[in-house]
């Protein structure tokens, strides 16, 4: 008797996860890209307003699906090379020393869909940023509570999130250097602005690397491991400044100094394009950099042909962006806005182009076009 053979499948890795690629020339945002573009959402310019950016505002990055994790059932392990591995729950968590530091966060795609040649990828603008709040006990003294032993080289953070890149199945997974990880500053956060933190933004707990791009901040952390060697994961290869996918590259830590302005008037629906009435206008807007404290911001109106200081402020924290002003005297024409920050370490926003093959640290300066209407012309009815 014969068996009957069920269907042949054939599994098609790529159909499922295609390899890096860069856009051709006339290529337009695919359908993939608008998806992505859908699930993860930049932060509203006017948003720059705040000092501090409402949790709903703040830009989002999510590789694979938002994990569902009951607070009460969770466990955050800490083990590899050290003395005396951890098993804690959120409330073992909780109760270790309590800090709150504002930072701001960029992701290190910012500025990728503004590119040509455009790397296809999660299509950014200029929005992917956000400065918070965040409560959480530091990670150093829980490294040290469980010992590093001789010979670390790295500690790995693991995340909840699952799912496949580049045709390869992982968790997320990202690495600090040994030292970096037992910095102060770097926390392990169970509550952004006050409040628990959001399923989004890494509920229960996530890490917080003030200073870094994005992507060493890992969300729905469950695992921290500290390994005798440098860890090349995925996520680790892929976060590279490179110009050819063959090119070892460069990796990426912290962010490149950056300065973004409230778009000022009132825009187009579709276009965005801004339109503001002649007379005062205070143009304003938030700059940052993970190197350094920013020590100038300049503002141009002609696309960077000149330039002129504006007046800065302070930033909340030494992590958190910083608030810069100038009062423009606008009469009626066309204008192309700009604004540009540098920073104590000699860091400037470059006037060209910065590209790479993933569309990383791509700080190239905004430029917001504005058309400026006389006071007394009215666009009612139009």
């Amino acid at each position: 008797m014969t068996v009957p053979k069920g269907p042949q499948v054939t599994f098609d890795l790529e159909s499922v996860s295609s390899p890096a690629r860069v856009a051709n020339p006339d290529e337009g945002i695919s359908a993939d890209e608008l998806q992505l573009a859908a699930r993860n959402h930049g932060m509203p310019l006017e948003s720059l307003r705040w000092d501090i950016t409402p949790p709903g505002l703040h830009y989002l990055l999510i590789h694979y699906d938002i994990p569902a994790i009951d607070p009460s059932a969770f466990e955050l392990v800490i083990d590899g090379l050290v003395d005396t591995p951890l098993s804690l729950d959120l409330e073992s968590v909780k109760s270790r020393p309590q800090v709150s530091s504002i930072v701001t966060l960029e992701c290190a795609g910012n500025g990728r869909a503004q590119l040509l040649p455009r790397p296809v990828s999660q299509p950014w603008l200029s929005e992917a940023v956000g400065t918070a709040r965040w409560t959480g006990t530091p990670l150093a003294g829980l490294l040290r509570e469980a010992g590093i032993a001789d010979g670390a080289i790295d500690v790995v953070f693991t995340g909840a999130d699952h799912g496949i890149e580049r045709g390869l199945e992982q968790d997320y997974q990202r690495a600090l250097p040994v030292s970096e990880a037992l910095s102060e500053n770097v926390l392990l956060a169970y509550e952004m602005n006050g409040a628990p933190l959001l399923p989004q933004h890494g509920a229960p707990l996530r890490l917080i690397v003030p200073g870094w791009y994005g992507m060493a901040h890992v969300k729905w952390l469950r695992r921290i491991t500290v390994v005798p060697e440098a860890f090349d994961g995925f996520q680790m290869r892929a976060y590279r400044l490179r110009d050819t996918p063959e090119e070892p590259g460069l990796p990426l830590t912290r962010i490149e100094p950056r300065a973004l302005l409230v778009p000022p008037g009132f825009p187009d629906f579709m276009s965005r394009r801004r339109v503001v009435r002649s007379g005062a206008v205070a143009l304003e807007g938030r700059a940052w950099s993970g190197w350094a404290r920013i020590t100038m911001v300049q503002v141009s109106l002609d696309g960077g042909d000149s330039w002129e200081v504006a007046d800065l402020e302070p930033a909340l924290d030494s992590h958190g962006w910083a608030h810069w002003k100038w009062m423009w005297h606008a009469e009626p024409g066309t204008y192309l806005l700009s604004a540009r920050a540098t920073d104590a370490s000699g860091r400037t926003q470059p006037l060209g182009q910065r590209w790479s093959r993933g569309g990383f640290a791509n700080n190239t300066i905004q430029t917001v076009p504005v058309a400026v209407i006389s006071t007394e012309m009215s666009l009612w009815g139009l």
